[in-house]
């Protein structure tokens, strides 16, 4: 079977299947992120804040008198959520051969499913601070092992198709994150109660990953999807009956070197896939690194050059940073789809990559404050969002041009294998990009 004699994709079912698993992926932990005032509210001392209030205003009382727990929490929350996502990750490049796809990512699926069920039913249950800080990070951990397995594996398996079914996987994770934006600041204009946005959150969490769910079992009747999987999983056949051929017509002297090709063609050596897509690997880490180190820590402590308390200060950084971050990103991602320049061979995307180291100092010469080391050079609110456009565009673009090119630059049997690897760099750029923002944020 050749590329020429494969079956359309009829309307493009398998594109929008991928899409929605791409948006089960992230969604539920985009909407966990979102609820962080939710957490933190729970945590507060019961003994200092008896008269604690559970509504959107309430993280503006007694913010000098945080618990341990309180100010702890979005430290051990990233340490709980990127370590796991590092480790699962890796262990799914070289380990997902062993494991049926089907039972990583619907499995994966399921245990995110009921972590968030449970997370729901919490909202609604009286839980000391101590308790509730213990499970929430088990969760995390929870939601981030498997969250690194469903990854790697939807990465993997969109390598074995063309490539641009790797760009609905980066599209729905873009639109996770705008969705989450979007329903963050809708809460914050209806003022309503932590507590019913946070279940809220949990609930719609819930239903996209069914979604997810049913969308994964229909993949396998799809006649697309069908001929590339068998054409990708029936080669050690179709192999293995040319050997018997062979056994059977040829002397042991002329066999020998038969099998120890064929061999050689059913082993897929990681390191040897690393060798012909280190450039995309690296290029997507240092992506995510630049990203990561300076969205949220550095831009998020950017204030508004609008004086006089206007309602603008209340909306500057969940529309200018979180909305603006996620729309464009979704667009840079989502462009792929018709356009894929520069080309994989070509010089001008790691040249392109690295450019964006340049994003590093705009921000942190923007109007971040507290701030005690360098000076404000771009204090109106216009630079601030122009650079956050053209930095939020070129982290999705880049990004999903690197995704979508890693798989192809290695033979069809290897492009699962190379899509795992990819999924990894990914996490490991994201994991780096956490742990240098915390001096980049101190370098201010």
């Amino acid at each position: 079977m050749t590329a020429i004699n494969a079956p359309r994709d009829k309307y493009n079912a398998v594109w929008i299947i991928f899409f929605i698993l791409g948006l089960g992926t992230l969604l539920p932990w985009n909407f966990f992120m979102t609820a962080t005032m939710y957490f933190t509210s729970r945590l507060k001392d019961p003994l200092t804040d008896l008269s604690f209030n559970l509504t959107a205003n309430a993280t503006l009382v007694g913010g000098n008198n945080r618990s341990v727990l309180e100010s702890k929490f979005n430290n051990v929350m990233t340490l709980c959520a990127m370590v796991p996502l590092l480790i699962f990750t890796c262990l799914n490049s070289f380990l997902h051969q062993r494991i049926p796809q089907k039972l990583r990512i619907s499995g994966s699926l399921g245990v995110i499913l009921v972590v968030f069920l449970l997370t729901a039913v919490l909202v609604k249950v009286d839980m000391a601070p101590l308790p509730f800080f213990t499970l929430t990070m088990i969760k995390i951990v929870c939601i981030n092992s498997f969250g690194a397995i469903l990854q790697g594996s939807l990465f993997g398996l969109a390598g074995i198709l063309p490539a641009s079914y790797t760009t609905p996987i980066m599209s729905g994770q873009g639109l996770a994150g705008t969705f989450a934006a979007f329903s963050m600041i809708c809460a914050i204009a209806s003022g309503s109660a932590l507590q019913d946005s946070a279940f809220g959150y949990f609930i719609t969490a819930c239903v996209v990953i069914l979604l997810a769910i049913m969308s994964y079992f229909t993949l396998p009747r799809m006649e697309f999807f069908q001929y590339y999987i068998e054409s990708n999983g029936s080669r050690p056949s179709a192999d293995e009956e040319n050997k018997m051929d062979l056994l059977k017509k040829e002397s042991p002297a002329e066999m020998r070197p038969v099998v120890m090709e064929d061999e050689a063609k059913a082993s897929v050596s990681v390191l040897n896939i690393f060798k012909q897509i280190w450039v995309m690997a690296l290029s997507v880490c240092f992506i995510f690194t630049v990203t990561i180190g300076t969205f949220p820590a550095v831009t998020v402590e950017v204030q508004s050059s609008v004086k006089g308390g206007s309602s603008w200060d209340m909306y500057f950084i969940p529309v200018s940073c979180f909305l603006l971050f996620n729309v464009m990103d979704w667009a840079g991602r989502s462009l792929t789809a018709v356009c894929m320049w520069p080309g994989k061979d070509s010089l001008w995307l790691p040249v392109l990559v690295g450019l964006r180291v340049i994003f590093i100092p705009l921000f942190m010469l923007c109007n971040v404050q507290p701030r005690h080391h360098l000076p404000v050079v771009f204090e109106h609110d216009a630079l601030y969002i122009i650079f956050m456009i053209i930095f939020s565009f070129s982290n999705g673009y880049l990004a999903s041009l690197c995704m979508c090119f890693g798989p192809k630059k290695v033979p069809q049997h290897e492009a699962e294998t190379a899509g795992a690897i990819m999924a990894f760099f990914l996490s490991l750029g994201l994991a780096l990009g956490a742990a240098v923002s915390f001096a980049f944020r101190a370098m201010i």
